[in-house]
């Protein structure tokens, strides 16, 4: 579905700015505004195009725009979850500061010791270091096959001149990670900083990132999230001018779909709980539904969603610490939650037969979404077999949590490749893991593809062995 967004420059937008666009939406009749996976807002088909007198400095991407990337940003968890020491909300807001043109490629600006927002979603990455003001950089650009990690440390006031010469140079050809250090290292003079030691990326349970918090000793967080992702105009209105009234100066959108007010002074408090009981504000949802990542204005993806919150929380499933993200097939397997329910493409020649949808679920590395590794562990599944699927998993989770040893990037780059063992029918898109076999043709678990007979066939179109191709690398 082709939507509007609203770029907001790393999550963060004023009381003054958010009012302006609800003002705007509210005049093209609208009366609730979606948030976006990369911390953006997003309006339904029907928003109409403005006059540039009327976007002031708002950056809009309409459906007919193909550019236009946000910057994603975890200042929303500064002073609220853990953090980096030196790394700063103002820091932040210096570094978003310098970005004056609206970058086209996906850019990620994170601390690596929160895990509200994903770290590896973009096309350049820049992670904290241990180092005061220097930043790793990793660069997956959109023809890559795998992330790259820049070889040098990026310094603080650094970040948006190295992003744009980069932009620049890989605009009119792929180039790989040397060429790009070469490069820039030629054009820019920047201070730059040796890499001393590997990237390290603890793992902490996901955050509670809902209702009032405590934030030191005399002021409050909020986080507020509406489970259909539909955010009443008059209610953000009202907020905004409360807002004015306590001297908040950011708003931060998560990539949950959510948003945090941090800065509630004490003495403010209960006028803030007695404005969202009169608005009849839900801020205690079940900790089940607060770790899902859904496609925007996708009516099946929260249906999915809903069956399955209610059916885990009637067998009382924790799910503490574990993310879940639903989504239609994903060629490139970019994903950031612990479990991903993936639902499968129907081929063209299915299309006017009424079937019934079927998933694979998939589940990260020791459950741990910035391994960036994603291992199969169901394909073709009914609805009705997901909760089963996710109670194991959940299970698992919890018999494995604090066995793994962590890795550092460096050690998973340092891995040797692992054997390609999913193929994929190009002509239906079913999936043959050798983990699993063919039940359905007598194949037995741990046969592996390339030792399939040559009369091998695909199970649901039977199209032949030679029309699978190599889908995803698993460890063997």
């Amino acid at each position: 579905m082709e939507l509007t967004r609203l770029i907001v420059k790393g999550g963060v937008i004023s009381p003054g700015e958010l009012r302006e666009v609800v003002n705007m939406a509210m005049e093209q009749g609208l009366d609730s505004i979606s948030f976006g996976s990369r911390q953006d807002i997003i309006f339904p088909n029907g928003f109409k195009s403005l006059d540039k007198e009327k976007l002031g400095k708002h950056h809009f991407v309409f459906p007919e725009e193909k550019s236009g990337n946000n910057i994603v940003s975890s200042y929303v968890s500064t002073d609220i979850f853990r953090n980096t020491n030196w790394l700063t909300g103002n820091k932040f807001l210096y570094i978003l500061e310098q970005f004056k043109e609206q970058p086209k490629l996906k850019v990620n600006i994170n601390d690596p010791k929160q895990q509200l927002v994903p770290l590896f979603t973009g096309h350049l990455n820049f992670i904290a270091s241990e180092h005061e003001d220097y930043w790793y950089l990793y660069i997956r650009l959109p023809k890559w096959e795998r992330m790259e990690m820049y070889p040098i440390l990026i310094y603080s006031w650094d970040i948006a001149k190295f992003y744009y010469e980069i932009e620049k140079i890989t605009a009119e050809e792929s180039i790989g990670i040397d060429m790009i250090f070469a490069l820039v290292s030629e054009t820019l003079d920047t201070n730059n900083r040796t890499i001393d030691k590997p990237l390290n990326i603890p793992f902490y349970p996901f955050p509670y990132y809902e209702g009032m918090n405590r934030m030191g000793i005399d002021q409050y967080w909020l986080g507020l999230y509406w489970r259909n992702n539909l955010y009443n105009l008059d209610f953000l209105k009202e907020m905004c001018d409360l807002c004015f009234d306590c001297k908040i100066g950011k708003i931060c959108i998560t990539p949950w779909k959510s948003f945090i007010v941090k800065g509630i002074p004490k003495d403010r408090k209960l006028e803030w709980e007695k404005f969202l009981g009169k608005k009849g504000i839900n801020v205690r949802h079940s900790l089940l539904e607060l770790n899902w990542h859904l496609p925007v204005a996708m009516e099946w993806a929260l249906n999915l969603k809903t069956f399955l919150v209610r059916t885990l929380d009637q067998f009382d499933i924790s799910t503490y610490g574990l993310t879940f993200g639903i989504s239609e097939y994903n060629r490139d397997g970019h994903y950031f939650t612990s479990i991903v329910v993936e639902k499968n493409e129907l081929p063209p020649a299915l299309e006017s037969i009424k079937i019934r949808d079927t998933y694979n679920v998939l589940f990260a590395k020791n459950f741990d979404p910035n391994t960036r590794e994603y291992i199969v562990h169901s394909q073709d599944i009914d609805k009705l077999e997901l909760p089963t699927i996710l109670i194991e998993l959940s299970r698992k989770y919890f018999d494995e949590l604090g066995n793994s040893v962590p890795e550092t990037t460096e050690n998973l780059q340092k891995k040797e490749k692992p054997q390609l063992d999913i193929y994929q029918c190009q002509e239906c898109l079913t999936l043959y893991n050798s983990e699993y076999g063919d039940e359905s043709q007598g194949i037995p678990k741990g046969i592996s593809f390339t030792d399939l007979a040559e009369t091998y066939c695909c199970s649901l179109c039977e199209a032949p062995k030679s029309n699978f191709k190599i889908l995803e690398v698993v460890e063997n």
